[in-house]
């Protein structure tokens, strides 16, 4: 069993061993819970009639893989954080559980049963409203207590830093910097209407997009440096726009990259299914299946 925690939605799937979704439930979060209740419930409802040997929880926040607990998550019910424990899910749910950041747990899911499948060392970077990654280096996840991979807080711009500015990949990189860069200079449209404006070749929407990927993908380069993988996969609702994203991050990647290459770019497969494909895999990845 897979649970993917959001912060406007709890997804729920059974999931076969090669990475295949065989039932799935959908839930708004209640901000308005004290205990994560709905979460129970979801389990339940979507194991019902199967044999469930485990679980695994993704969520968007910070993961203590040592305690097996949730950290700090910006965009849960604060309540909630004492109760998103392995401990605690276990005993409410009747099976172990195991926690994972969401980063992480769609590393897994892509590195597995997307598109870096049958390589050894995956890179997933997802740029959308902020830019996470997850790690997989010889089909483990790359972890240490704590979740890592937080390349969207890594320093891009040292300058604006320096004055008090977001330089950060995040700050500079995300869905949420090219909106803030839209509105800033009057052109008025997000998403995907920005998007086919880009492709349009209009010239004020390819500056804003263009400088905002070029951020990302200095964030992608240093990641290359430090892990050196075979694969970038990129995903989320900015990478997902993979012709007007990997050609810019292939080039920076190839220029400024480890000479190990090529290091292939390319777009994830999954989509918004990677956490919950990852489930699959989670317990062999972090060593304890």
């Amino acid at each position: 069993m897979v649970i993917d925690l959001g912060g406007t939605h709890l997804r729920a799937a059974l999931v076969s061993s090669e990475g295949t979704i065989l039932r799935r439930l959908q839930k708004e979060t209640p901000h308005n819970e004290r205990q994560p209740e709905t979460l129970l419930r979801l389990m339940e409802s979507v194991a019902e009639g199967h044999s469930v040997r485990q679980a695994s929880i993704g969520v968007p926040g910070v993961v203590d893989y040592d305690a097996e607990q949730l950290i700090a998550a910006p965009n849960l019910p604060r309540s909630w954080i004492e109760f998103l424990t392995g401990s605690w899910l276990a005993s409410r749910s009747g099976i172990p559980v195991a926690m994972a950041n969401d980063a992480d747990l769609a590393a897994v899911g892509e590195a597995n049963f997307g598109a870096g499948r049958g390589h050894r060392d995956v890179v997933y970077v997802t740029i959308s409203t902020g830019v996470g990654a997850g790690i997989v280096l010889d089909r483990r996840l790359m972890r240490g207590r704590y979740s890592g991979g937080e390349v969207g807080h890594s320093i891009v711009d040292r300058s604006k830093v320096l004055h008090g500015e977001d330089g950060t990949v995040e700050g500079q990189g995300s869905g949420s910097a090219i909106r803030r860069m839209a509105d800033a200079t009057g052109l008025g449209v997000h998403g995907s209407e920005l998007a086919n404006r880009v492709r349009a070749g209009e010239s004020e929407a390819v500056e804003i997009w263009n400088g905002a990927i070029d951020a990302a993908a200095f964030g992608v380069v240093n990641l290359c440096w430090m892990v050196t993988p075979q694969m970038i996969v990129v995903g989320g609702g900015v990478g997902m726009n993979s012709d007007i994203v990997l050609p810019l991050i292939d080039q920076r990647v190839r220029d400024h990259g480890p000479s190990i290459g090529p290091i292939q770019v390319v777009s994830a497969q999954l989509g918004d299914d990677a956490a919950l494909a990852g489930g699959a895999a989670w317990w062999r990845a972090i060593g304890r299946d």
